[in-house]
């Protein structure tokens, strides 16, 4: 009974300690800096809209399934067209520096 009791003292001590926790909650997608110097094109603009406010992509790949989704590369982020319409658009992760392992001795 006496061990019993000092468990629940215990118990209740400690649980006052985890009101005092913080919980940080970063929606995905907002993981970088909050200072995007741009703006990623929206769902559902046009490709002619895409092509006027962002210029010549650096690389266009070729359509691939039905219907036809095609992906535009550029340095920071990709665009992702259904047609000719906007379905998503992603920034690009930033490299991270490989780091060499130290040899085993």
């Amino acid at each position: 009974m006496s061990r019993l009791l000092s468990n629940l003292l215990a118990l209740s001590l400690m649980l006052p300690l985890s009101s005092f926790a913080e919980t940080l909650s970063i929606p995905i997608g907002h993981q970088g800096e909050t200072s995007q110097a741009q703006t990623l094109p929206k769902r559902g603009e046009s490709r002619r809209a895409v092509l006027n406010r962002y210029g010549l992509a650096d690389k266009e790949h070729k359509p691939v399934g039905q219907p036809p989704i095609t992906r535009w590369d550029y340095r920071e982020f990709s665009v992702y067209f259904e047609y000719d319409h906007v379905v998503d658009s992603v920034r690009h992760l930033p490299v991270q520096p490989v780091q060499p392992v130290p040899p085993a001795q």
